[in-house]
This record gives C-alpha cells, sequence and structure tokens, in this order.
C-alpha cells in the first residue's frame, strides 16, 4: 500500500479525454495471440482498517489477550468494561505464556460482590444470530489461593445487559495456575443491532475481595468451512464468490514494520495461539497475529487459490535499511518462512512444524515477493534484492523472485523477471492508461499489477481527503475506469501474468484508507461497484487471448475479447466510461456462434455507489442478448457489460 502522500513514478500517456460518440466496429480473430495466465485475477491481502483483525480473521473480542499494551493504563483495557468490580491490566508474574505477559486482573470489593465481573464489547459490537453456536474460551487462575467455591457465569448480552445466553462453570479459589474454560453460548434472540456483549461473572460465598487473573480470551463464531480459528463466514463467503485464482500475502506495508523489530515474522504467526505475541502493525493498531501463514495458507486452500507470498527483505516503513552486513539471519528467516511452505518435514525444522500443524504435504507455491514497494527504498534494494535473491535462488530454484522497486531502476543483479506494479489514480487516468502496458518490452520479464485502485477524482492530490476528492466508496466511475484498465491488463496477459485491486477490506469506521473493495462492520458487508467489476473479470475468465480491433487510445470506450476453450464460449468485456451509451458492431469469424448470449451488465450513474445506506443500489444485472456472426451491442453511459456467446 502506498504511504499517504507518496508520489508514484509511473508513466502517465498524454491522452485527452474524449467522447467519440459514434458506433464503432470491432472486428474479432479467430485465433488467439497468447495463453492467459490461471492466476490472472486475485486478492491483494494485508491487515489495514481492520480487514484481518476485526474483518476477515473471525475472532469477535477486541483485545482478547493484551497485547503490545501498557499494562495499568487505561488504553490496556480498549474492548474491555467492569461490571460493578475493578478491573486493570497487569504484568502477571506468572503469564500464561511467555508470548502472552500481560493478564487482566479482576478485584472483586468487599459488600454484596455476587454477579461481578467485566464485559466486552468487540470492535465496535458483537453480531449475534438465534441458533448459532458461539464458540467461548479463556483462561484463568487465582492470584492466591482461597477457599472461594463458586461459578463463573459467561453470558451473551445484547446493549442494555438483558442475557441472551450463560453458561456456568464451577470455580475454586484453590486454582492458583492457569486453567482454560470452553463454553458453547447459543441463543434463540436475534438482537436488533450488533452492540452486544460478552460477560464473565463471578457468583458465590466470600468472593468478596478474591483477585483474579484471566489470559487469551476468546469467542469465535461459525467459520468460513468450520476452519479452526478461522474466517469470519459472510466476508470468507464474498470474498470466495469473485473465484480468485491467487492470493498476496502477507501485506503490503503491514509486512514491513514500523521498526526492524516490528516486522511481520511468520515464527510468531503459526503455532498455539498463546504462542503468538502479536504486533504493533503498521496501520497504527495491534495485530494479534492470530491470523497467522498457516490461517492464509489454509485459506488458500480452501478458495484453491495460489499464495502470492511476499518475505520481508531489510527496509521498515518508516525508512530504516539494515546494513549489507547485518542481512544474513534475515534471510535465513526468509528461507525458514519459504520452508514452512513448501519444505521437507525430514530435511526442515520450519517444514517438520508445518506437518505438526497437520498439513505434512506441501502447500503450492509458485511466486515469493522479495520486500514491498521498494522503490521507496532503491538505493539499498540493490544489495538487498542481490543478498536475498541469490540465497533464496540457491535454497529453492524452482521459484519465482518478484521485484519491488521502480521496472528496471535501479539496475537489479540478478535481474528480476517479475515485477510488482502499484498504482493510485483517478478513474480517468485509469481509462486513458487501458495500453499502459501495450508498449512495454516483451523481453522475457512479466508483471504483477499488485495493487491499483482509483481512489480519487482529484489527479493534483490523489491522496488527500474527501473534501479534496477522495472517495469514500467506489463508484460506478471510479470502477468503469478500473475496467477499462483491466481490459488492457487482459490484453497484455502474454506479459501481465497477475492483478489485485487493494485494498481488499476495510471497516466502515475503524479505517485508515478509502475506498476499499469490500466494506464491512460487526454484521453486514457491503459489495462495492468495485468488487462487481473485479467479480466480473474472475468469474469471467478465459484461457486463451483473441486479438480485436484496437479501441481508441482516446476515447471512452474500452474491450477484451477472450476464449474459454473448454465452453467454448467467447467472452466481451466492455467499459464505457462516457457519460452516454455507445454502440458497438462486434464481428465474430466463427463458423457457428449462437443467435443468443448472456449477457452481465452493471451501470449506474457515475457518481453513486453502494454504501451502508444504500446497500444494493448497483449490482450486475443478467440478461439475454442477441448474437449471431455479426451483432449490435449498445453499452449504456457509464457501464460495464460482460457478453458470453457459445462459438466454435
Amino acid at each position: 500500500m502506498l504511504k499517504p502522500g507518496a508520489l508514484f513514478l509511473a508513466l502517465v500517456l498524454g491522452f485527452v479525454w474524449v467522447d467519440v460518440g459514434r458506433a464503432q466496429t470491432v472486428t474479432v480473430s479467430a485465433t488467439a495471440s497468447h495463453p492467459i495466465p490461471s492466476t490472472m485475477w486475485g486478492q491483494m491481502f494485508e491487515d489495514i482498517s481492520h480487514s484481518g483483525d476485526g474483518g476477515l480473521y473471525a475472532e469477535l473480542l477486541q483485545n482478547r489477550a493484551f497485547q503490545m499494551v501498557t499494562p495499568g493504563t487505561a488504553a490496556a483495557l480498549a474492548g474491555w468494561n467492569a461490571i460493578g468490580a475493578n478491573i486493570t491490566v497487569i504484568a502477571d508474574r506468572a503469564p500464561v505464556s511467555s508470548a502472552l505477559p500481560n493478564s487482566l486482573q479482576l478485584n472483586i470489593p468487599a459488600g454484596n460482590a455476587n454477579g461481578l465481573g467485566f464485559a466486552n464489547t468487540g470492535l465496535s459490537g458483537i453480531q449475534v444470530i438465534s441458533h448459532t453456536n458461539y464458540k467461548a474460551s479463556f483462561y484463568y487462575r487465582f492470584q492466591t489461593a482461597s477457599k472461594f467455591r463458586g461459578t463463573f457465569s459467561i453470558t451473551l448480552q445484547d446493549g442494555v445487559g438483558t442475557v441472551l445466553d450463560v453458561q456456568k462453570v464451577s470455580v475454586s479459589g484453590t486454582q492458583t495456575t492457569w486453567k482454560q474454560v470452553k463454553v458453547t453460548l447459543n441463543t434463540n434472540i436475534t438482537p436488533g443491532s450488533s452492540a452486544n456483549m460478552f460477560a464473565i461473572t463471578v457468583n458465590g460465598n466470600s468472593v468478596a475481595g478474591e483477585q483474579i487473573n484471566f489470559a487469551m480470551l476468546s469467542l469465535f463464531p461459525p467459520t468460513f468451512k468450520n476452519r479452526e480459528n478461522g474466517m469470519r463466514a459472510d466476508i470468507a463467503q464474498a470474498l470466495a464468490d469473485m473465484k480468485p485464482s491467487f492470493f498476496r500475502l502477507p501485506g503490503g506495508n503491514n509486512l514491513e514494520g514500523q521498526a526492524i523489530a516490528s516486522r511481520w515474522q511468520w515464527n510468531n504467526t503459526v503455532g498455539p495461539l498463546v504462542d503468538r505475541p502479536g504486533r504493533l502493525g503498521d496501520w497504527s493498531y495491534i495485530n494479534t497475529d492470530g491470523l497467522g501463514l498457516m490461517e492464509y495458507l489454509n485459506w488458500c486452500e480452501d478458495l484453491g487459490m495460489e499464495a502470492i507470498m511476499a518475505v520481508w527483505a531489510g527496509y521498515a516503513v518508516t525508512g530504516i535499511s539494515l546494513p549489507e552486513d547485518q542481512l544474513p539471519p534475515y534471510i535465513q528467516q526468509a528461507i525458514d518462512q519459504i520452508n514452512f511452505v513448501i519444505g521437507d518435514p525430514a530435511k526442515s525444522e520450519a517444514a517438520a512444524m508445518r506437518a505438526s500443524l497437520g498439513h505434512p504435504k506441501p502447500f503450492p507455491l509458485k511466486y515469493v515477493e522479495v520486500g514491498n514497494e521498494d522503490f521507496f527504498a532503491a538505493t539499498t534494494y540493490v544489495y538487498r534484492w542481490h543478498d536475498f535473491v541469490t540465497a533464496l535462488q540457491a535454497e529453492f530454484p524452482d521459484l519465482h523472485f518478484i521485484a519491488t522497486s521502480d521496472v528496471g531502476s535501479p539496475t537489479l543483479t540478478p535481474k528480476p523477471t517479475e515485477y510488482d506494479v502499484h498504482v493510485y489514480q483517478t478513474p480517468t487516468w485509469f481509462a486513458q492508461n487501458s495500453f499502459f502496458y501495450d508498449t512495454f518490452a516483451r523481453d522475457g520479464t512479466h508483471y504483477f499489477e499488485g495493487e491499483y485502485a482509483a481512489i480519487s477524482t482529484n489527479p493534483n492530490n490523489i491522496f488527500g481527503s474527501t473534501a479534496q476528492g477522495r472517495l469514500t466508496f467506489p463508484t460506478m466511475q471510479s470502477a468503469a475506469g478500473e475496467a477499462a484498465f483491466m481490459t488492457g491488463l487482459e490484453r497484455n496477459s502474454d506479459i501481465v501474468f497477475a492483478a489485485s485491486y487493494a485494498p481488499l477490506l476495510g471497516h466502515v469506521t475503524n479505517n485508515q484508507w478509502t475506498p476499499n473493495l469490500l466494506a464491512f462492520d460487526a454484521g453486514s458487508v457491503y459489495k462495492s461497484t468495485s468488487y462487481f467489476v473485479q467479480q466480473l473479470f474472475s468469474v469471467n475468465r478465459g484461457d486463451e487471448y483473441l486479438p480485436s480491433t484496437l479501441p481508441d487510445q482516446a476515447g471512452t470506450v474500452f474491450w477484451s475479447v477472450v476464449r474459454n476453450t473448454p465452453s467454448k464460449e467467447i467472452i466481451i468485456k466492455i467499459s464505457n466510461t462516457a457519460s452516454t451509451a455507445t454502440t458497438l458492431t462486434f464481428i465474430l469469424p466463427f463458423k457457428s456462434v449462437s443467435s443468443k448470449g448472456s449477457l452481465q451488465l452493471l451501470t449506474g450513474t457515475a457518481a453513486s455507489s453502494n454504501t451502508p445506506t444504500n446497500p444494493n443500489l448497483l449490482a450486475p444485472v443478467t440478461s439475454s442478448v442477441i448474437t449471431g456472426q455479426t451483432f449490435n451491442y449498445t453499452a449504456p453511459a457509464v457501464s460495464v457489460s460482460v457478453l458470453t456467446i457459445k462459438a466454435s
């Protein structure tokens, strides 16, 4: 993710935004120019705007393990509220694990002390649905041994404290070592909002004055495909519905760390949750790392995606580069990370760890990205790329390593065979640059359009505020501009092997970046116009590109034509970015062409968006259209169309 205020150095072609306003004839070739990579359309992920913790990762509690907080401060209690008692976060003298040194201490005051405890309100709420199992767990221990006998009442409550379900667990004051409690909560009530709570209260004789410590508290709803420690089902399903072919992980800026010590480290994200220390992420909030490398890989497996995995490459997002002589241990960490994914358990400790977690077979992996956006540290990337890639190629000669500097600058050795290109711009820029890759040399270098999005209508201040043109949600105009650019990516798929919109996810209110492909809150997922464009391109794939009459580079209507060989279908994708409809005449030189095809059409006014208050304003509509060897199609103003036609 580009840092706000950064300038993206890209080739901006000097085209004029013109409405051609006349019928155009598009003659399609029956002979394919090149195969289309199976990785063409996918997803880029990093934990920004709570897209991981509080988003795709299904954990419902906020600040569940008091990671990376300062004990004794109010900030350490984020998400937690006392119920008639006193609570504080302490540096536990006997923590639940070395990775989680802090715990929540409950101090029961004197007097009538039954029903006292604490509650968690989640990240902007907890969605509760009737007849749904919620798995709760936590560790507890008494600070000192006592004669107390009683119960914990573990509850789901609505916003006014009405108990939706309760499970009671017997406890004893003799429990001075950590003990885990697991219960399942279920209710026959669906509250009217997500302003609900998870609470634990204590009941029993002589409870006054007790001190009880709690650690690693958790609440999980049913997850996607019922994965343990898995993904939030509704968000995951929306992502699965895109039918992506790859998943870029774990970022993004969030790979790099605000400092060397706070970088993303794969080995801190695997194994039992109590052994994951978490970290201060690069987007200003704590990452629990519950969504770790194994969870990413399982997610890829569940959706049939390839992982495009990044390794940390000696640079922190604040501009710190490691000196060359300090790189070796970090290179070894990258080797171990890759071995965790594809290594032989008999030869690699990292691979043996993967096997111990239930996956003895290696995961598929072809592409490894070395760093992220290293055009910000191009000078040091010369030696960092050289040292990392030389070592990694020696260990993994079958992998492809993706460079993240500007294309061709600086000169890198070994010469990169793949580059990751990022661009955030206006809808107009994307349409005007649909021919961006047409002039690139066919010299064996391939390109990953790893981050792109139309984020502003103001070309003079792309990363400015909403008052300065920044989009809060994708619009029909921005989606049509992106679609125009994507027709160019598809046309150039002989050298562009993958592309992904970014960011993928963003909380509606707890965010650091807009717009996002999918917005969400505690209870809902909001599909944007850009989401539907990505879905239309991904679901309607071809395996061969068919050359056709080229669009006018200075025009407002753009198209690409592909063939799905197994289904014997021709798929035509059209973006009309103009404010008026445009008629196209297609000539298909095939012996047999169906007289009827299907149309998937996304259209609306230029500034219209799907928002939390109007989430279903725009969506693709499917209908049939008259086709044949020669046929006309009128693309509505500001629209994205996909025509699918049987032809052989």
